[in-house]
């Protein structure tokens, strides 16, 4: 069967492509073969006056390419694929630039036949450089449709003549937002763009319409016609000039430099816009082959797009239990925490019952999601009749009677043992014997607070990442008595409410916390050890972190540190390894500077909260040390304290799946998105250089650093985590 079709309709050829089996089209090798083979049919039949490109899905034109496809395009390039990845993007080149050119005389611009694009709803990626190759585009006036080129944020960028297309089209400062953000709009938006050119009910019947009275001037694309200039200046020209300089800043500003595609994208653009537009599309088919050839492309690809779609979808459910979709939640604490939790399950069309000590605090929890979807009306991103219909599914109250029903309990109480133990045994009096019990704790092992159930095989960990209703990761913990029953629960439910799961087994930690929390520890020793402050955080973020580990401590609070530390070394006794930590942050604790919340930590703030640099003060307490590492040093110690625990999870089976530890790692605290995660950065620079390095540090710095046994055994055999255990 094929993906695409084609019918004669009163001299218009009709192109459908309709993905068999998909509920979107996206393209594969084959397809665009079927989809070429129609157009030249079409363009070789004299009673064709016209073509339109369009969708055999309601309300959508394309998902854009199948990224298994691309993710793969590397290894079936041949013996040089660097020549066979050029080679096959040029060819593709050709294929939509006959479509853009339909027979027109090269040198006349005359002769050809007009084709037009109409999309039902949601054009993305390769889905949108097709038609940004015809010569006018009709979408449906649908508000829920996407419009856009998002490949920016697996790693890659619009390689397909999107990149040559849009800069051409709108010019360099129009298309960063479509390009280098991969920002996606809605059709009237994405008209007032400038990437679209009609908005319209019927927009099969108006590209007919328009390709039957088309004529020879209306087909020919601007930079085909003599004198074509770029919008808003060439690199040269004195605006060009200062745009170009401006978008070089903001990229390596944003980047830092270690996202590939983005530099990549601005190169084919700024070369790509001093010479003809053939010339341009090898630019840009030279650059992309340059993105794909990099490892942080396929990582990315792999990790954000693959193994997370994967993990959303099921990968790891327990395949022999039925749907245990939720139909009723019950939320333990009304606090910042709990209410998002709420907030999201609402969100999602599930009851909620809103749990706290007292009806106020209860109305407190309710009271915050409706300030969130009032937010929303304020952005325009729900209606108020929306905001209603949510809080109408939130039942705000003390009284634990009216859980009797709910088939899931998520406890997010205050994190004290004895108090979680307390609350488990009031609930389980009052719940059904089904319903599954869930603790959200992001520290306390799972198998001692479910000592407190009667019913341990239906207690589970799930651990949302605060606020709940911003962070996309669930971390669900399976306790050492937890059932296949409990997990699919967890799962089915986040199915619901949208978030990237991992599922875990118990340690003290779990799993991101466990990586986390060396990073925070790492970057306080090295501020403790006198290595310049500025040098710790710059370092961390050249790296492609988010945050420093300073400010990331400043955000998450000095004092929550503070109380970690203190259980964590009461549970390890003397095996307990941070004391110099602990110097810093209670000596921190003790001055009230605890971060962000009280406008003071490692650095200051302003009466706004925004921070105004890096706290003086600090030095006058350990000093800066007169002979400072170099940044390459600084760089290892950070990555390192990461990815060896990620290591040390899967070696003591913590971590069941490395797909859950790369996107776990990205979705979770932001590790190195260009890596693709700490398993897939592991084997972008080899175990080798990894056990060498390790050795150093643990030589120089502590048993902290020493080479785990499996990547010795990689090491050895000359094999990377995805050769040994990719699912």
């Amino acid at each position: 069967m094929t993906d695409f079709t084609m019918k004669i309709d009163d001299g218009v050829a009709i192109i459908t492509w309709d993905t068999v089996g998909k509920s979107m089209n996206v393209m594969n090798m084959q397809g665009y073969e079927d989809l070429m083979a129609h157009f030249d049919s079409a363009l070789a039949d004299d009673a064709v006056k016209g073509i339109v490109i369009t969708s055999g899905k309601k309300d959508s034109f394309a998902g854009g390419m199948d990224l298994n496809v691309i993710a793969q395009m590397k290894e079936s390039a041949g013996d040089n694929p660097a020549k066979g990845l050029f080679d096959g993007l040029m060819r593709t080149h050709g294929q939509l630039r006959r479509i853009e050119r339909a027979g027109m005389d090269p040198k006349t611009n005359k002769g050809g036949k007009p084709v037009a694009a109409a999309l039902p709803g949601t054009a993305l990626g390769i889905g949108l450089e097709i038609p940004l190759a015809c010569h006018r585009i009709f979408c449906a006036d649908n508000p829920k449709a996407k419009i856009g080129l998002p490949e920016i944020k697996v790693g890659i960028f619009p390689g397909m003549g999107g990149t040559t297309r849009v800069s051409r089209k709108l010019g360099a400062m129009g298309a960063s937002e479509p390009l280098l953000q991969g920002k996606m709009y809605d059709p009237k938006k994405a008209k007032s763009a400038g990437l679209i050119d009609e908005v319209v009910d019927d927009p099969l019947a108006a590209a007919k319409d328009w390709v039957l009275n088309a004529k020879d001037a209306d087909i020919v694309k601007p930079w085909d016609q003599k004198g074509w200039k770029m919008p808003g200046g060439a690199p040269y020209h004195p605006a060009g000039f200062m745009t170009f300089v401006g978008a070089s800043a903001m990229v390596n500003g944003n980047t830092q430099g270690v996202y590939p595609a983005a530099k990549a994208l601005l190169s084919a653009v700024y070369e790509g816009a001093m010479v003809p537009f053939d010339t341009a599309l090898k630019i840009e088919a030279r650059w992309f082959t340059h993105v794909l050839m990099n490892p942080s492309s396929g990582n990315m690809i792999r990790s954000l797009f693959i193994n997370k779609e994967a993990l959303e979808k099921g990968a790891v459910r327990p395949k022999d239990v039925p749907d245990q979709s939720v139909k009723k939640l019950g939320v333990l604490g009304a606090g910042m925490m709990g209410a998002g939790i709420a907030l999201v399950s609402a969100q999602a069309g599930i009851d909620v019952v809103l749990i706290d000590m007292d009806q106020d605090r209860a109305d407190k929890g309710k009271a915050y999601a409706e300030a969130h979807w009032d937010k929303g009306i304020k952005r325009r991103k729900i209606t108020e009749d929306k905001k209603e219909a949510y809080l109408a599914k939130i039942t705000a109250t003390p009284d634990l009677s009216a859980l009797a029903d709910c088939d899931l309990i998520i406890e997010a109480v205050f994190e004290d043992p004895k108090v979680k133990a307390e609350m488990t045994q009031k609930v389980e009096a009052v719940i059904g014997d089904d319903c599954i019990f869930a603790t959200n704790t992001s520290t306390i092992p799972i198998s001692e607070l479910a000592k407190a159930s009667k019913r341990p095989d239906q207690f589970i960990g799930m651990h949302f990442f605060s606020p709940a209703e911003k962070m996309p990761l669930l971390e669900i913990i399976k306790g050492e008595k937890t059932g296949d029953r409990a997990v699919a629960k967890a799962l089915d439910f986040n199915r619901q409410v949208r978030k990237t799961p991992i599922v875990v087994n118990d340690a003290r930690f779990f799993y991101a916390n466990r990586c986390i929390i060396p990073y925070i520890n790492e970057g306080i020793r090295m501020a403790k050890e006198g290595v310049n402050l500025s040098l710790i955080e710059n370092g961390a973020r050249l790296l492609g972190m988010p945050l420093g580990p300073l400010q990331l401590v400043d955000e998450t609070s000095i004092d929550l540190g503070a109380k970690i530390a203190k259980a964590t070394k009461a549970a390890m006794g003397d095996a307990y390894p941070d004391a110099a930590v602990d110097e810093v942050i209670f000596w921190m604790e003790g001055l009230n500077r605890l971060g962000r919340k009280t406008s003071a930590g490692f650095y200051d703030y302003d009466e706004r909260g925004k921070r105004t640099g890096l706290w003086d003060g600090f030095t006058d307490q350990y000093p800066e040390a007169a002979d400072q590492p170099d940044l390459t040093e600084v760089q290892n110690r950070l990555m390192f304290a990461q990815v060896l625990e990620a290591v040390r999870a899967l070696e003591e089976n913590v971590l069941l799946d490395i797909r859950e530890g790369d996107v776990g790692a990205i979705m979770g605290w932001g590790f190195a998105p260009w890596s693709g995660g700490p398993l897939s950065w592991l084997d972008m620079v080899g175990a080798p250089w990894a056990a060498e390095t390790c050795d150093a540090l643990s030589a120089k710095f502590g048993a902290r650093f020493d080479t785990p046994a499996l990547v010795r055994d990689l090491a050895d055999k000359g094999e990377g985590f995805y050769d040994r255990f990719a699912a």
